[in-house]
């Protein structure tokens, strides 16, 4: 199988925000890397640190609050988290590009779509407006809006939810990035939009080639776009591989209730769903061993206690769970095993 080439490699972040009551650690000790044409999806609870970790890759984290604490973002061999602001501003819109949750929020009502789109061409290519123009019509005929050039002269109310999604799609794509990060794109959309938005998605990343980091809670939305996937819980990736071996052969517990918590069309409609018992751990003080051990019902001593390490189930799949460490399944492989006579 041809080899990928690594655009990203994310090593030992670290993201920290202060607050009235303390330091809150959001991101701690993260790890993954994205190769060129796949698409990897972040997922986990509200509140585990996905958007952060985005964020963070485009540094758009607010530095009158927060900072990038430690760890490296390699970007083209260029470490993002310590470049400086006037180089970054050179990368970010053009070579990574973001999607942000909500566009009734994060597009300008006052200000037509033409002018939004093109605003990020004249910026990052400085050609004429004309060129800019021919580029956001062809921008706006690849995700899919009929009558571009008329579309160009209108505002933001005049289009439905999902038309809104194409067109932060198209303002994200236009300069032709090599990394496209999407955080809950198909968010407060229905379900037969979500299902287009997807599709988009794909056509675009076989047409253009680019990488895509696709932020969501949807493991629907993961199964049907994802090649791998990294689970992330209380600041921490607890379990990353390929989208198979996280939907058909789950190692962390984590990992195995957020599946289980997910509704099937061929599950028992009187069975009820199966939620995560518990809350996540305060980010104020981390716990000593893993965040997940207070929710678990498997956990040992040793989890309470220490960090767990990455324990490599095979080839691209890891998890990070002392259930699975070699130690521990021998342990209680011995505990387990029937007595003689």
């Amino acid at each position: 199988m041809e080899q990928r080439e690594t655009l990203l490699e994310v090593s030992g972040l670290k993201v920290t925000f202060r607050a009235h009551g303390g330091e809150i650690s959001a991101v701690r000790d993260v790890n993954f890397s994205l190769k060129k044409g796949e698409t990897l999806a972040i997922v986990g609870e509200s509140g585990c640190g996905k958007s952060v970790t985005a964020k963070s890759i485009m540094r758009l984290v607010p530095e009158h609050i927060g900072k990038i604490a430690g760890g490296s973002i390699l970007f083209k061999g260029k470490d993002l988290a310590k470049l400086p602001e006037k180089e970054m501003q050179g990368i970010r819109g053009s070579e990574i590009s973001m999607i942000f949750q909500d566009a009734m929020t994060s597009l300008n009502p006052t200000i037509t779509i033409g002018e939004q789109i093109m605003e990020g061409i004249i910026r990052h290519q400085k050609v004429p407006r004309s060129e800019a123009k021919r580029q956001a019509i062809e921008i706006l005929q690849l995700v899919g809006i009929a009558n571009p050039e008329s579309r160009l002269k209108q505002y933001l109310h005049q289009f439905s939810g999902g038309m809104r999604q194409r067109i932060m799609i198209a303002i994200a794509l236009v300069c032709n990035p090599s990394i496209l990060i999407a955080d809950e794109p198909t968010t407060a959309l229905d379900v037969t939009i979500q299902a287009q938005i997807i599709d988009l998605f794909k056509s675009i990343q076989q047409k253009t080639g680019v990488s895509i980091i696709i932020i969501t809670h949807d493991l629907g939305v993961v199964a049907k776009i994802a090649d791998r996937v990294n689970v992330m819980y209380a600041g921490k990736v607890v379990e990353s591989g390929p989208v198979s071996d996280i939907f058909y052969n789950p190692q962390h517990p984590y990992t195995k209730g957020l599946l289980a918590s997910m509704p099937r069309l061929d599950a028992d409609r009187n069975i009820p769903l199966s939620p995560i018992p518990g809350t996540p751990p305060d980010l104020f003080s981390p716990p000593l061993g893993c965040a997940f051990a207070e929710r678990c019902n498997h956990a040992l001593e040793v989890c309470r206690n220490y960090q767990p390490e990455e324990t490599k189930v095979h080839n691209a799949h890891a998890v990070s769970c002392w259930l699975q460490d070699p130690r521990a399944k021998k342990l209680l492989a011995s505990t387990q095993a029937p007595t003689g006579t």
